[in-house]
């Protein structure tokens, strides 16, 4: 797993900056205002899935999972601490194929 830099979005802006993602998936430091910008530049759908740590509202542990079409792109979150934080303060996702896939995560 990589460890992806959180980027502070600016009132003045910012020029994002987005890397491939890694195939055994990625983390972020997460406090709650953070959430993830993912692009599929491939031929093919990818779905995301961000791992839930602690049972949602519902009671059970209920992962996000979304799948982004080609060439196509989804900002994802923000992510409850109480929920998809592991013990290192850390939101950990994972790609059913990282190949034409970009990945950023923001804090706002």
């Amino acid at each position: 797993m990589a460890v992806l830099d959180v980027q502070a979005v600016l009132q003045s802006g910012i020029v994002p900056t987005f890397k491939a993602a890694t195939s055994g998936g990625d983390t972020f430091a997460n406090d709650g205002k953070t959430y993830l910008h993912v692009k599929n530049s491939g031929t093919g759908a990818v779905t995301v899935t961000v791992d839930s740590f602690t049972p949602c509202s519902y009671g059970f542990d209920h992962d996000i999972v979304i799948s982004i079409p080609a060439g196509s792109e989804r900002i994802i979150g923000t992510f409850p601490q109480n929920r998809f934080n592991n013990d290192s303060s850390m939101v950990s996702v994972s790609y059913s194929t990282v190949a034409s896939v970009t990945v950023a995560a923001f804090r706002v």
